[in-house]
């Protein structure tokens, strides 16, 4: 792991990245033609690599870096400039690649390990929402242009964190809790506060409801992630095979498998949403009742 000491950032999710890409391959701060200001949004790792002698675009948040602008941005969490360097990334990639045929889009891969979004003041001022929604909609609009977006968790994937940087992936994999992965909405103490149930129901709760917990194998079930990896150094194997995958889905015109409408469905198949299905139907009810009313 001797090369990670010319990176300019050496947290655990730039470890992994170093594990998982083709040795000595990475650009940081260029994508397509573009060139990154390496001041800006710091705790966000952005560049190209090869993966398998394929071209990707990478997206690290990394644990063991600050933005000097924003002290509330540190140990992963992703900040307003953050947010809007992410988005910019994924849309230099669409641009590099607008011209190519969709089995030749550049995947992009976001190595995930973030407590949540930046919980300043000042960035809720400024509107860190607007930051992060930036992203998720890049994301989104990779995915419709034919990108592949494989989202690698390497330890905490929390609240809104996770929720820009991983959850509009095609495929979203994780290493197991033995690596101490941490992967929920909210911890159980939190939801107890805001409920005002106690935690010692919550947690019997989660025991049968994955719901309430939090962790790899409960959020399998819920069709969170598609597929938990036991040994790390398998994760590029893993994130080959799920690449090529989205291809084929893609070329089959299968891609409503993939990304967050494909995690619903697989939530249902695997036990984890029993009622969402029923949930969806009554909710589309009351809006065309609705919607009739004003006609």
């Amino acid at each position: 792991m001797s090369k990670t000491k010319s990176l300019s950032l050496i947290g655990e999710g730039v470890l992994a990245l170093e594990m998982i890409i083709d040795a000595d391959s990475l650009v940081e701060n260029q994508v397509g033609l573009y060139t990154f200001d390496p001041s800006y949004g710091p705790t966000a790792l952005v560049g190209t690599a090869t993966l398998g002698g394929r071209v990707v675009t990478v997206i690290v948040n990394d644990s063991k870096a600050r933005n000097p602008r924003f002290p509330v941005v540190v140990a992963g969490v992703i900040g307003l400039e953050e947010g809007y360097k992410m988005a910019a990334a994924v849309y230099q990639t669409i641009e590099a690649d607008i011209e190519k045929q969709p089995t030749e889009k550049r995947p992009l891969l976001l190595v995930v390990d973030t407590p949540g979004n930046s919980p300043g003041k000042v960035e809720e001022i400024i509107g860190i929402n607007k930051a992060t929604a930036a992203y998720q909609l890049a994301l989104a609009e990779a995915r419709e242009k034919g990108h592949p977006v494989i989202a690698m968790i390497i330890g905490r994937a929390i609240s809104g964190g996770f929720l820009c940087h991983g959850l509009q992936a095609d495929r979203i994999l994780t290493l197991s809790s033995e690596y101490n992965t941490m992967i929920h909405v909210m911890p159980l103490s939190s939801i107890a506060r805001i409920i005002r149930m106690d935690i010692e129901r919550l947690e019997e709760l989660s025991v049968s409801n994955p719901v309430f917990a939090s962790g790899a194998s409960h959020f399998y079930k819920l069709g969170g992630v598609e597929e938990i990896i036991e040994d790390r150094d398998n994760m590029t194997d893993a994130i080959i095979r799920n690449i090529n995958e989205i291809y084929e889905l893609n070329s089959n015109n299968r891609s409503h498998e993939l990304g967050p409408l494909g995690r619903s469905i697989v939530g249902a198949e695997r036990g984890g949403r029993k009622v969402r299905k029923e949930v969806i139907e009554q909710m589309e009810t009351q809006f065309s009742q609705i919607e009739s009313g004003f006609l």
